[in-house]
């Protein structure tokens, strides 16, 4: 991706659309907060060819800044986008107040078949500046697109021009931290992890690859820490509409570590893993509290014997086919999870089944 120029600036203020929208809002409201807070504008060539692309590089240049210390994405509005889109051929809108990957990725979908619609039905797409509203998941107009030179840009005549030569660039390239791109390599080499965790732990936040690595010092098991995080925790996060620091200050190093701990020893199934870290997301609650009301593995014999009799009763046909099929046991071992809701140990079932296939087979 070419980077045209970047531009050092210092922030105006937020417009505030006290309504919610610019539709509804009758006026503009402007807050001065972060006035005067140094910007850096990266201005890039027309190189993106869709939503996605436009995503994925956004993340992948956040992950970069964040990793520099040159960006705190925790700070609302740390990272905005202003995108310009256009139809080839077509004139170009440009589509403000975009405030997040996802949104961006929806309203450059929308936009492209906005103006393709237009463009179909013989009409002429207008050269403007349009607002994303997020509530109704359309762009609206905001005001005609000024051509470059309407701006009047001109040179400072108190700014001196900068030119940085190659030994400069060199010198700053030796001082540069590990960047997204190396972490992902030392992550699948040191740790064992598949390329697609250790991406999305990197490029997804530099402080969820720290909690990765901060976990994985404390309580081991690389491969389970990236997965809980990865598959686990991004889903519940999403689910529940929180932010990612919002869910990194409930799933904590120490109860990550405490969740894998209780799986190793064995009080916890892989099931039930599950539901610890949905309720440690969501109701921002220790896991040995969980332990206390009794969200453990069960390993009551007599229990776990009714509910076997109860799915040999229930699924005969399956219990004849697993005295000649072995592998036909896993459809009665899951039955009897089912019927447990998960919290029956399963190699104890396992090890139940088998014993009362024998002596079924014995009694027959």
């Amino acid at each position: 991706m070419r980077i045209r120029r970047i531009n050092i600036e210092e922030d105006p203020g937020r417009i505030v659309y006290p309504f919610g929208s610019i539709a509804k809002s009758p006026y503009t409201m402007i807050d001065y907060n972060r006035s005067g807070v140094a910007l850096l504008e990266i201005v890039t060539e027309p190189d993106i060819e869709s939503p996605k692309e436009a995503r994925l590089f956004v993340q992948k240049l956040t992950s970069i800044l964040e990793h520099l210390g040159v960006t705190n994405p925790k700070l609302e509005g740390s990272i905005r986008v202003d995108a310009n889109i256009s139809i080839e051929g077509h004139e170009r809108v440009e589509v403000k107040n975009i405030g997040s990957l996802r949104e961006l990725e929806k309203a450059l979908t929308y936009e492209i078949a906005r103006q393709t619609a237009i463009i179909k039905s013989g009409g002429k797409v207008k050269r403007e500046t349009r607002h994303w509203d997020k509530t109704k998941n359309i762009t609206i107009s905001a005001r005609l697109k000024e051509f470059e030179e309407d701006y009047r840009y001109f040179p400072d005549p108190d700014l001196p021009t900068l030119r940085i030569d190659r030994k400069f660039i060199e010198e700053v390239k030796a001082t540069l931290p590990e960047l997204p791109d190396e972490r992902i390599e030392r992550f699948v080499k040191e740790y064992g992890l598949s390329n697609y965790l250790a991406s999305v732990l990197v490029t997804e936040s530099k402080d969820l690859a720290d909690l990765f690595e901060e976990a994985v010092a404390t309580c081991g098991n690389s491969k389970l820490v990236a997965s809980i995080l990865v598959n686990e925790f991004l889903r519940w996060i999403n689910e529940a509409e929180l932010t990612l620091y919002e869910g990194l200050r409930r799933l904590n190093k120490d109860r990550l570590c405490s969740i894998v701990e209780l799986l190793r020893k064995g009080v916890i199934s892989t099931k039930l893993l599950k539901e610890y870290v949905k309720q440690v997301v969501l109701n921002n609650v220790e896991p040995k509290d969980l332990v206390n009301k009794g969200l453990t593995v069960l390993i009551d014999r007599e229990f776990i014997g009714r509910v076997i009799e109860e799915v040999f009763r229930e699924y005969r046909n399956a219990v004849l086919d697993a005295l000649k099929n072995p592998k036909a046991i896993n459809f009665l071992v899951g039955q009897v999870m089912r019927k447990t809701r998960g919290r029956a140990d399963p190699k104890l079932v396992n090890e139940m089944i088998r014993e009362r296939l024998r002596k079924f087979e014995e009694s027959s």
